[in-house]
Order: C-alpha cells, then sequence, then structure tokens
C-alpha cells in the first residue's frame, strides 16, 4: 500500500508541501539536536496503520484490547535492544521525547563535551 499515492489524490497541496520538506531536508545540513533523518524504513513503519492504535502500558499487560501486534512490534524492539546492549531488560517506551533524547546523550557524550 503506498500511504503516498493517495495523500497526491485527496490533498495534493499537502502533498507538495511534503515533497518540498524533502527537498529542502536533502539539499540543507539541519543543526537542530532535536531533528533527526530517519530511515525509508522507518517512515514506513512510522506511517503505517500502527499509527491508529493506542497502546498504553507494556506488551502483554495493555489497558486496551487489540493490541497483539503492537505487542509484536514493541517485543521486537525491546529484544533487540536487550541484544544490542547485552541487558537482560529494556524498556524502549520513552516518557517524553525529551527524556528520550536525555538517554541517547547519557549513552553517546563524555561530561565535557560539546
Amino acid at each position: 500500500m503506498d500511504l503516498l499515492t493517495n495523500l497526491k489524490i485527496v490533498d495534493p497541496e499537502i502533498q507538495k508541501a511534503i515533497d518540498q520538506e524533502l527537498s529542502r531536508q536533502r539539499e540543507k545540513l539541519e543543526m537542530i539536536a532535536s531533528e533527526n533523518i530517519v530511515s525509508t524504513a522507518v517512515m514506513q513503519a512510522q506511517g503505517s496503520i500502527l499509527t491508529n492504535k493506542y497502546a498504553e502500558g507494556y506488551p502483554g499487560k495493555r489497558y486496551y484490547g487489540g493490541c497483539e501486534y503492537v505487542d509484536i512490534v514493541e517485543q521486537l524492539a525491546i529484544d533487540r535492544a536487550k541484544k544490542l546492549f547485552g541487558a537482560e531488560y529494556a524498556n524502549v517506551q520513552p516518557h517524553s521525547g525529551a527524556q528520550a533524547n536525555t538517554a541517547v546523550y547519557f549513552a553517546l557524550l563524555q561530561p565535557g563535551d560539546t
């Protein structure tokens, strides 16, 4: 399913703005720490049907039903994080964007880095 093909038909003005943003990102280097360039695979996952599902809680222990496939995706992320970091446990749910950024900073930076 090509999600952007439908957008071109339904709202060409929005599609044009998205295309322009893509060009801007390809042509310019953004020096804002909170921005990132993700792979096409990440954009496809974030633009997938999973966006429609509210999944509060943890895999297998959600507060709402119908989360079995979200649970699969999150469990894959947990398992991959545990393997990557050699950890017994992992939580891949950031409480907030700021906390997610801080976790990355602590993992990659040393005191005094700028």
